[in-house]
């Protein structure tokens, strides 16, 4: 099982909101998931970021992979917990 930690679209159109959720990879993207972590709001300004960081580390620590959208968005938010890969590797 590959876990995962990517978006889930919620909302309506032109007013999207996101859930930053930790799931399988074969789950659909708005589908199923293991635990929701956090959410992100680009409709405000500015944009609206909620993350709870220990539950975040800890699912990397377990082997979760972030995806680059998440990664920036932690990034952004000023979170940098151990075991996060640099862009670069």
């Amino acid at each position: 099982m590959a876990v995962v930690i990517r978006l889930k679209t919620m909302g309506t159109k032109k007013k999207i909101k996101h859930r930053m959720v930790v799931t399988d990879s074969k789950f659909p993207r708005d589908g199923r998931f293991l635990e929701e972590v956090g959410y992100w709001d680009p409709s405000k300004e500015p944009p609206v970021v909620s993350v709870k960081a220990d539950r975040v580390a800890h699912w990397i620590r377990q082997g979760a992979k972030p995806s680059e959208t998440v990664k920036s968005i932690l990034k952004k938010a000023g979170i940098k917990p151990s075991g996060i890969p640099s862009a670069k590797s």
